[in-house]
Parts: C-alpha cells; sequence; structure tokens
C-alpha cells in the first residue's frame, strides 16, 4: 500500500504516548493516538473491538506499540452520528482536510472501506460487520471472529409473554415484522399488529429497528423475511418522539399502556446486552436504558451468573472483520486477524469478556464479497 512507511512513521512519532493506554487495555473511547490498522463500522462489535485492541501489541517496530485503532460507529462520548474524524497523522477535519466522516455501522463501515480502496486514500484497513456479504465477488473477505445472537427487546416492566416464537411459518416475529394479524393476514395501512401478554391477551406492538446501515437490521431482516431498506407500513427506524432508533440502545423503547395500551420492540444483540450490563469490567456505556432480552422458541438468551451468551440460542450470527482480500497477507493484517493463531482470535477471554462467544472458525478467509 502506498502510504504504508508513512502510517508507520505517524505511529511511531505517537509511541510514547502509548503507556497509559496500553495499562487501560480496555477503556472505552476513541483512540488518542494514530496506529497501523484503522476499523469503523459495526456498533455491535465496536467495544469488544476496542478491548481487542488495548491486547494487541504491534512487534514489527520499536518501541512496540498497539496495533488496531477502532472508531465507534458513534461519538462516544457525546452520541454524534456522522461527525468527522481523523485517522492519520498530518490530516484535518473536515473530510476536504483528509478527515473522514465517521461511519455509523456495518453498511457505512464497508461502504467506507470500499471508498478507501477507490481513492487510495489509507485512512480505512478495516471494517466491522455483524452481516454478511451483500454482493457477490472476491474484492473483500469477511473474516470472522467470534458469535452473536439477536433476540427481540422490550422496555422493563412489559406486560408481553416472556417467550416468542420464531421458527414457525406464522410466528410471533415473523408476523409482526411483516406487518401480518394473529391469522397471518396483511394488515391494513396505519393498523398495527400484536402479541400475547403473559395471560393470553393480545397487546398491540410497534416494530422497531435500527438505522439505515445497521448489520443488525439487516440480519434481522433477512432472519423475517422484510425488506431491511424499504420497511413494511408498520415498521419504523424512529422512536415515537422522532428520534433515530440507535443500535443495541434502549432509549427508543417506550411503553404507552396509560395511553393505548401499546409497547414498542426492537431487535438487540444479546453479547451487546451481556457488555453493557457488565459494564464496570468492560467500560462499555450502559445503554439498555430498561431493555429487557426476550426468550425465542423457549431458549432463554442468557446463561449462567454472570450472564454469558446462549450459544443453543436459535437466531445466531458470525460477527465480522472485512478486509480487502489482497491485503490478507499482509504482515501486520495477518498477525491480527487471519487464521485460528491470530491475535483477536486468541484473545478469547477478551471476546467472551464482551458476551460473544467462540468460532471454531476463527479467522477464516474463505468468505468473500464487494459489498
Amino acid at each position: 500500500m502506498i502510504v504504508k512507511f508513512a502510517k508507520r512513521a505517524a505511529v511511531v512519532a505517537g509511541a510514547t504516548t502509548l503507556a497509559a493506554v496500553m495499562v487501560a487495555g480496555t477503556a472505552q473511547a476513541d483512540p488518542t493516538e494514530f496506529r497501523e490498522l484503522n476499523g469503523v463500522g459495526s456498533d455491535t462489535t465496536q467495544d469488544v473491538m476496542n478491548g481487542l485492541s488495548g491486547k494487541i501489541v504491534d512487534p514489527n517496530n520499536s518501541p512496540a506499540h498497539l496495533l488496531i485503532a477502532s472508531y465507534d460507529a458513534v461519538n462516544p462520548t457525546t452520541g454524534v452520528a456522522h461527525e468527522c474524524i481523523v485517522l492519520r497523522s498530518g490530516r484535518t477535519c473536515p473530510p476536504a482536510g483528509g478527515g473522514i466522516t465517521r461511519p455509523n455501522g456495518s453498511g457505512e463501515g464497508i461502504a467506507a472501506l470500499n471508498a478507501d480502496i477507490a481513492s487510495g486514500a489509507g485512512n480505512v484497513d478495516f471494517a466491522r460487520s455483524s452481516s454478511g456479504v451483500s454482493v457477490a465477488g472476491t474484492n473483500l473477505t469477511w473474516v470472522p471472529f467470534a458469535e452473536d445472537a439477536v433476540t427481540l427487546a422490550v422496555k422493563s416492566g412489559s406486560t408481553l409473554k416472556a417467550n416468542v416464537s420464531f421458527a414457525p411459518t406464522n410466528s410471533d416475529l415473523k408476523r409482526v415484522y411483516n406487518c401480518l394479524d394473529a391469522s397471518g393476514n396483511p394488515l391494513p395501512a396505519g393498523q398495527f399488529p400484536t402479541i400475547n401478554d403473559v395471560n393470553g391477551n393480545p397487546v398491540t406492538v410497534h416494530p422497531l429497528v435500527p438505522q439505515t446501515g445497521s448489520g443488525t437490521r439487516k440480519f434481522w431482516a433477512q432472519k423475517l423475511g422484510f425488506d431491511p431498506v424499504n420497511l413494511p407500513t408498520c415498521v419504523s427506524d424512529h422512536a415515537k418522539d422522532g428520534s433515530q432508533v440507535e443500535e443495541h440502545d434502549g432509549s427508543g423503547l417506550q411503553r404507552t399502556v396509560a395511553v393505548d395500551g401499546s409497547e414498542d420492540i426492537a431487535p438487540f444483540s444479546i453479547a451487546q446486552w451481556i457488555a453493557q450490563s457488565n459494564s464496570t469490567a468492560t467500560k462499555v456505556r450502559d445503554r439498555r436504558n430498561g431493555a429487557v432480552l426476550e426468550s425465542v422458541d423457549a431458549t432463554a438468551p442468557t446463561t449462567g451468573s454472570p450472564a454469558v451468551l446462549n450459544t443453543a440460542f436459535p437466531i445466531r450470527r458470525d460477527v465480522y472483520n472485512v478486509i480487502k482480500t489482497t491485503r490478507l497477507t499482509e504482515t501486520d493484517i495477518a498477525l491480527a486477524f487471519v487464521g485460528a493463531t491470530s491475535k483477536v482470535c486468541t484473545n478469547t477471554a477478551t471476546i467472551q469478556l464482551y458476551g460473544f462467544g467462540l468460532l471454531d472458525h476463527c479467522g477464516a478467509t474463505t468468505l468473500t464479497g464487494n459489498s
């Protein structure tokens, strides 16, 4: 890559600031210094990649320094999306000065990686993704590193039953996210589906999904059979107050029982929920805001105490770091991501601390695509 030596020089120049960072390890924030490999994209995996980045040292420079820089999907302090960020030394905001617009979600992360490859800017080295290939091809490789699962979240105090169905054709999840009534018939425009409460009585629900470009939105849509771009009429990516629904943030969930008896529902990463519930250890910002996870097909989302991912959960997915295929043999990228002995794959305790399960095919390079 033509910017490789300039990147190394910038990293080494900032290496003297790293001692405190390496001790802190899992502090959750954008990097405070420039590193060799920059990643952007998925909200689902931003925290585990932040944790891993604090563990992986690049031995190819002297003095040794942290190898991976992982930038959150939104500003980790303010929650602002799509602001300008600077990933390389000597560049400035706005993007005309060499910065980039912060990608919010898997789709935007992969788009930013593709744009970087096309321009040769050398800002983005990998994209975090919680969903797989959309467009066939060989330009990019989806390198899996952990297992997640997604379930339905409701607001604390919900009257809905604690278990919803997924497998049957007319299951609770497939029915409500396709705007069907209890018999599986399409609902008239402006009407909302129902799920039974703990007493078997129907409760009107408002199905929500995260923002456009979210890997969780895409994954949820694939599993339940609806279009993630042109949403069914009863499904929205905005909360009742008009705010954008962000991935794995329970603030958009509302109960309006006192007004009309309805409740909001949304998909939620089980790994993210675990990491946020264990924020003292993970340093992850707790965004659950009262979100409670539902069981699916009588399978609980977590097991044990403290909670860990239930790997028997029926709605599971691999999560990935997406890399330009021709760069997989580069020393630093191979060291960090490729194969079962890579630094990411061997940091199993960190992967599990952040709520994810382990994969027997961690680091595989068989899944390719263009976006």
